[in-house]
């Protein structure tokens, strides 16, 4: 008998087989583990991300919820009240004026990538992904040099759940309020020395007599951490894994950086870390032929929707030439990512300096360990081997 189950490390581990089956056979789908109904084809889950008005997420977003943030941040209102909240945050987005951040991200890729230098074999996540991630993160929001490791040990455990309750464990949740705690500090300086960074931005930001709040101030703050260390380090990761199990399509980005936008957006689509979140009915709604009750919890399946046929043909082959258009890789609708421009950047300047060090690499383990999280997919390590010109010859 079929069951899906987001908490499964089995899910986690390969989740793409379960999601066919899922869309052909069970397009709403109840799953008694998750307590919540799965929408898996595209047009499902594109159509809820523009129906806030029946799909809400001021119940909170993430599949496993972190306690005191539903109704309080991007991800976790509906308009009006979210409408306010993003004029707001982009407002401090726009006064930090992200496109000065390009040289300093290239400086910082540079610097990890030339570290790679000579070695035959590293891991990708430790050795440089983590290392540009935190780094940018730093520089953006304006938090203070000599945290960087322990800032991002902290998001990383704020995102995992515990795959045998299926939520928070005290690790996580204490992870959550030291964050809570730093970014509190953080904002208490800013407001006392206010600086050029988003920080400073998101305490000051002004529309109409409009500001945010003590409360959205501190929750922005603390879930644009945990996104830009986990959600950008995550897709980094699933980017190098893509190319380093697609050797043409790897050689080609390397030897032609201008192909790197195709390569992310067909990354984003074929194997995005954002694979569900969470929604809650607001009134009785039947789809498919199933009936659905008002207060109860849909998981919205980003990573399925994907890589529906019904949508995009040969959804199983990573295409450098798709060009996928409507991808939800950064999710959709009135909650698209707003950071989605600057992760482009920052992702495009990364591996356009890795690939200079290192232009041939594949995965040296088979078999991945994978973070512990219902809503985002990425491997906790991923171990490459340098290829040399000699081995490609060999081989």
């Amino acid at each position: 008998m079929f069951a899906f189950d987001p908490y499964s490390p089995a899910v986690d581990a390969d989740p793409f087989p379960l999601y066919k089956t899922l869309r052909d056979q069970h397009p709403v789908y109840w799953s008694e583990a998750a307590q919540m109904w799965v929408l898996s084809r595209y047009i499902d889950v594109a159509g809820a991300g523009t129906n806030w008005q029946v799909f809400s997420s001021a119940q909170g977003n993430l599949m496993t919820e972190l306690p005191n943030r539903a109704g309080a941040t991007l991800g976790t209102t509906d308009p009006p009240r979210h409408d306010r909240l993003r004029g707001l945050v982009q407002h401090a987005f726009m006064k930090r004026n992200l496109e000065a951040l390009a040289e300093p991200m290239r400086d910082i890729a540079r610097e990890a990538a030339e570290a790679l230098r000579g070695r035959e074999q590293f891991e990708f996540i430790a050795d440089f992904s983590s290392k540009f991630t935190v780094r940018v993160l730093f520089a953006a929001l304006g938090l203070p040099l000599g945290d960087e490791q322990t800032v991002r040990d902290k998001a990383v455990l704020m995102v995992q759940s515990d795959p045998v309750s299926r939520a928070k464990g005290p690790e996580h949740l204490a992870a959550y309020a030291w964050m809570q705690d730093y970014a509190a500090g953080v904002i208490a300086q800013r407001r006392a020395a206010p600086q050029n960074d988003l920080i400073s931005h998101f305490s000051m930001a002004e529309i109409d007599g409009d500001r945010l709040d003590e409360r959205e101030v501190l929750l922005t703050t603390t879930t644009l951490i945990m996104a830009g260390i986990e959600s950008l380090g995550g897709f980094m990761s699933m980017l190098a894994l893509n190319l380093a199990d697609f050797a043409d399509v790897r050689r080609a980005v390397a030897a032609d950086p201008a192909l790197l936008s195709d390569a992310v957006e067909e990354s984003l689509r074929y194997n995005t870390s954002a694979q569900r979140f969470k929604r809650c009915l607001q009134s009785d709604l039947t789809l498919h032929g199933v009936p659905m009750k008002a207060g109860d919890f849909v998981c919205l399946a980003y990573g399925s929707a994907n890589r529906d046929e019904r949508q995009f043909p040969n959804p199983d082959l990573y295409d450098l030439k798709r060009k996928p258009k409507g991808h939800l890789g950064f999710g959709g609708g009135v909650h698209g990512c707003l950071g989605s421009a600057i992760a482009r950047m920052a992702i495009k300047i990364a591996f356009e300096e890795f690939h200079k060090v290192v232009p041939d690499y594949t995965r040296t383990a088979p078999q991945l360990d994978w973070m512990p999280s219902s809503t985002f997919r990425s491997p906790l390590r991923l171990e490459m081997t340098v290829e040399s010109a000699a081995t490609r010859h060999a081989a």
